[in-house]
């Protein structure tokens, strides 16, 4: 929708604000929806355009394209969609001249974001990184590129924002959008009368699921032949995947005869809820299993020259949000160099959630964590407990209105004060006793 001087009283039209956002994956979509939503909510004038997907349409957006389906990782795969994301540029681009805005908001997406918040900068336009790419954990030369490119960061975990003031970078501690939704909810006491549920969540990207969900499925073998009783659900995100998951699941066909195993569409936030516990491809739904406190074990298969070339540029120990959380020193060196001869290294005792970035099929210690949890409640409990204390830390719903209001100050030339304070390692540390 276009407006024009004469579509307002002289006060309204010196007053009108125009937010551009930009969100490329459907979980960025979903934040951005909330920030569009907030920012409505603060200003009855402000119009707000740019690329993403329908959560941010639906919240009254005007998408000049839907960016989310072009959600791809790795240099090879976005070479083939190259000329897809240049043409998105110069739309954008073109809507920066056309209809300046006054300020823009990047959410997540970095490899894409870079070449817009640099279009941006080029306009004398204000850049806003929400969710901001996790450059204290890889790549951290790209410090430099983002005090050139980007004003202002909102930061989504406390020693995130501690570790881009202390880089000299602006920055805004909101807390992470996914409690604005998420804080109330919790998992439901198990019924110990009903089969046992372990739901599968195998990623929500098409690579993901192609990559992790064979060795998942062998996961479900093992878990089914010591626990012959359990269920499992795999969660879809839509049908695209769902078509994805039922053609692994003909392929694996032999192997699982007798488990009881079934896709459901749609319907993660409610299983997360009703679940023992879990299989989850590494992802932000681990905020979602925290806070449904979940026990869950986090697997990731890539390739060999994949891991390491992470080796060499990972910075965090742990690539879960939840395990970063759960310890003193979250930014340190990588632990442990893969060699073709060894076998999958056993998950860090200090991980919440047994983690496994691997090249070598873990379906075996992946099973094991599941059975534990399975066969022995004491184990479950354990996990459910350090799961309390991490969520203590970090729970706290109003992401998106803080990120608005940080929005608003920037896009009325205001200087945004910045929220919280250094975070004190001693009171981020969890115990570690019986860690499972």
């Amino acid at each position: 929708m276009e407006y024009s001087a004469g579509d307002f009283s002289l006060a309204e039209y010196f007053f009108f604000m125009r937010v551009f956002l930009s969100a490329g994956e459907p979980s960025g979509d979903h934040h951005a929806a909330l920030l569009v939503r907030a920012l409505r909510a603060r200003r009855a004038d402000i119009e707000c355009v740019g690329l993403g997907g329908p959560c941010m349409a639906a919240e009254g957006c005007r998408l000049l394209a839907d960016l989310t389906r072009l959600a791809v990782m790795w240099l090879l795969r976005v070479i083939p969609n190259l000329h897809h994301f240049l043409e998105l540029v110069r739309r954008a681009e073109r809507s920066f001249l056309d209809n300046k805005p006054d300020v823009c908001v990047l959410i997540d997406f970095p490899g894409f974001h870079w070449w817009l918040a640099w279009r941006a900068k080029r306009h004398g336009i204000p850049v806003v990184f929400y969710c901001p790419p996790q450059i204290w954990a890889w790549a951290s030369w790209r410090v430099g590129k983002m005090r050139r490119l980007i004003d202002h960061v909102l930061s989504a975990l406390p020693f995130e924002h501690d570790w881009f003031v202390s880089h000299g970078i602006s920055s805004t501690l909101v807390g992470h959008p996914f409690f604005d939704e998420l804080l109330p909810q919790s998992s439901q006491p198990s019924d110990l009368s009903q089969p046992p549920l372990v739901l599968l969540l195998p990623g929500s990207r098409h690579q993901e699921i192609e990559a992790n969900l064979p060795s998942i499925l062998r996961s479900v073998r093992l878990i089914h032949a010591e626990v012959p009783q359990v269920r499992f659900i795999i969660a879809a995100q839509h049908k695209r995947h769902a078509l994805a998951i039922h053609e692994k699941l003909d392929a694996a066909a032999g192997v699982l005869t007798g488990v009881n195993l079934s896709v459901e569409v749609g319907q993660t936030r409610r299983l997360i809820a009703a679940t023992r516990c879990a299989i989850a491809v590494s992802g932000s739904v681990s905020l979602e299993l925290l806070a449904a406190r979940v026990p869950a074990v986090i697997v990731y298969r890539i390739g060999a020259a994949a891991f390491v070339v992470q080796s060499w540029l990972r910075h965090a120990r742990f690539i879960t949000l939840v395990n970063l959380l759960a310890v003193g020193d979250p930014i340190g060196p990588v632990r442990g160099v893969w060699r073709p001869s060894a076998t999958v290294a056993p998950a860090d005792p200090e991980a919440v959630y047994p983690e496994y970035l691997a090249v070598r099929d873990p379906a075996d210690l992946v099973a094991g964590h599941l059975i534990g949890w399975l066969k022995q409640p004491e184990s479950q409990q354990s996990t459910v407990q350090r799961l309390h204390e991490v969520a203590a830390l970090v729970e706290q719903g109003g992401s998106a209105g803080r990120a608005a209001e940080t929005v608003l100050s920037i896009g009325d030339g205001r200087q945004p004060q910045g929220t919280g304070t250094m975070w004190q390692k001693k009171a981020r540390c969890v115990t570690v006793e019986n860690a499972a």
